[in-house]
């Protein structure tokens, strides 16, 4: 375990050099002020009813729970939260600033809560996400290899927030196992997409309204499409937007609750299912 963990620190410090970062775990008041204030930037609450508060992250902190943030010189330009849970560390929020994407802050934070997590022997952290979120599900699928456990339909209940009103709250489980070899090596050099079958059938495709369309979901390997930028479509056109919400938990939702596996996700923006033999 010692060399796991040795090694899993070598690899957030890389990250972090990478990202022109440094991440630190959080203890001030000023600090749990600044990380709420990100956190309400990136995902838009109404007014009055914040995402987190600095009270709730000095508790989490206090009790040995992970507030951690990344900085460019004095400016916190990511944020990562998660709590200890049955199954180890739930990273229950994370924001990247706007000025600060797509230099790989967030990748950054996960590194760093991996080496977090497996120096207090935890081996294995959890989050959701939107399954409709193509760049989510390509960054923790693809990019650091967490594995699809559940299909959560509406898990939050109504959401009014900027990002989620009026779109239900269905979410993806998904599990990191940190010292599996394949997340040991993604830490270090970020993996690809998994190649497509060619026999794959289409589950779930898009037409040339960019309206969802089902396929056949039978098969033993099954393509399931989401849109390229469901936060756009949600603001151009809501109705269609939700007709991917349905659309999708009864592809991917049906999929996983028969026991079916997702095995990656392209860039082009589909789930790859593997559906178990019937016997």
């Amino acid at each position: 375990m010692s060399g796991l963990i040795e090694a899993s620190v070598t690899a957030s410090d890389l990250a972090q050099r990478r990202s022109g970062v440094v991440i630190k775990e959080l203890s001030q008041e000023t600090e749990f002020r600044a990380a709420c204030a990100l956190l309400d930037r990136v995902w838009r609450p109404p007014a009055g009813n914040p995402l987190i508060t600095t009270a709730l992250l000095r508790a989490f902190q206090h009790s040995g729970s992970y507030v951690a943030g990344a900085y460019e010189a004095d400016r916190l330009t990511g944020v990562c939260v998660g709590f200890l849970a049955e199954a180890g560390l739930h990273s229950h929020i994370a924001g990247v600033d706007a000025r600060a994407r797509g230099r790989n802050v967030g990748f950054a934070l996960k590194v760093h809560q991996r080496a977090w997590a497996l120096e207090r022997s935890i081996t294995k952290v959890t989050w959701t996400y939107d399954p409709l979120v193509s760049r989510n599900a390509y960054f923790n699928l693809a990019k650091l290899g967490a594995v699809a456990d559940e299909y959560l339909p509406d898990f939050y209940g109504v959401m009014d927030d900027g990002m989620n009103k009026g779109q239900g709250s269905d979410r993806l489980l998904v599990a990191w196992h940190l010292a599996a070899p394949a997340v040991a090596e993604a830490c270090v050099r970020p993996r690809d997409q998994a190649a497509v079958p060619p026999d794959a059938a289409v589950g779930l495709d898009a037409d040339a309204e960019r309206l969802p369309v089902l396929g056949p979901l039978d098969g033993p390997c099954v393509t399931v499409r989401i849109p390229s930028d469901i936060e756009a479509l949600r603001r151009e056109r809501p109705e269609a937007a939700y007709a991917w919400r349905a659309a999708l938990r009864r592809a991917l939702g049906g999929f996983l609750a028969e026991g079916a596996a997702v095995t990656g996700f392209t860039r082009d923006g589909r789930y790859l299912v593997e559906r178990k033999a019937e016997g």
